[in-house]
């Protein structure tokens, strides 16, 4: 049986928990249940600190993962991210006092709070910085206003909360996180991981993709399928009335509107779209 780490709590839970559940995976009604075993799916699901899943899974004793790609680099476990989910996205920022730190180099010999130390030294190392990196967990950005450390290391949105604290974002970012699935770095080739993989691309896909359905008289079907080309290539059909074919083709979620109005200047019509709930391609 596949054995399946999932976040428990925190941002990376629900959306990692309802993208299994798209994908065919059963999933716990009680969050206070720690263990789940789908056996229809061969697979066991494990509800772990989301912190701690890259240490399981790099250890072997679970197969597969979600955790963040930040909570991953920080871990230093042997695993790696083997397909990106698209959700909990977040970006890690050096910040300081205005005037303080413009780059990398300022920080040489300061002291960096941060809440991934793991993540933050060794981009530090890679970058032939030398800096006392100080954790602490859950907010950092009073550390500076504390005494504690002369910069941090943190999530940055929009900077407010940065700014509030009196601190200013400088340098490229550190690292731009999302929430991946993972595996050991060593793990052999598994049929399972690879049904897995299958499954949530299926999910993934589904949500970046319609289907449009379109009908449009056959000497425009051409300049019609230029726009919307499909993801390998529409279907066209006669329609029982002469002259007129029918259309379906995959397009972009964030395009749709654009594309309905162009087809309607081209003289389309019964323009229809349908959210796809799950595909292999």
């Amino acid at each position: 049986m596949l054995t399946i780490a999932v976040p428990n709590k925190g941002s990376l839970a629900e959306p990692a928990s309802a993208m299994l559940i798209e994908a065919g995976y059963r999933q716990r009604a009680d969050n206070r249940e720690l263990a789940l075993a789908d056996p229809d799916a061969g697979a066991e699901f494990i509800y772990l600190r989301p912190r701690d899943i890259a240490v399981y899974v790099g250890s072997g004793r679970l197969d597969v993962g979600i955790t963040g790609q930040d909570l991953l680099a920080d871990s230093g476990a042997d695993a790696t991210a083997i397909l990106p989910l698209g959700f909990a996205g977040s970006t890690f920022r050096f910040a300081a006092r205005p005037g303080e730190a413009a780059s990398m180099a300022d920080l040489a010999g300061r002291r960096i709070a941060t809440a991934y130390p793991g993540l933050v030294a060794d981009h530090l190392a890679r970058h032939g910085v030398q800096a006392k990196v100080i954790r602490l967990d859950g907010a950092v950005e009073t550390a500076v206003r504390l005494g504690v450390a002369d910069a941090i290391a943190d999530v940055v949105q929009t900077g407010a909360t940065m700014r509030n604290a009196g601190l200013e974002v400088f340098g490229e970012p550190i690292l731009t996180s999302q929430a991946v699935l993972i595996r050991r770095c060593d793990a052999p080739d598994d049929p399972r991981v690879e049904q897995l993989v299958r499954r949530l691309q299926g999910v993934l896909i589904a949500h970046q993709y319609v289907l449009m359905d379109y009908d449009i008289r056959d000497e425009l079907v051409e300049r019609a399928v230029a726009i919307t080309p499909g993801f390998e290539s529409p279907t066209v059909s006669s329609l029982h009335k002469t002259g007129w074919s029918a259309v379906r083709s995959m397009v972009p979620r964030a395009q749709t509107n654009a594309l309905m109005d162009e087809l309607w200047e081209l003289g389309a019509r019964g323009i229809i779209v349908t959210r796809i709930h799950a595909c292999r391609l």
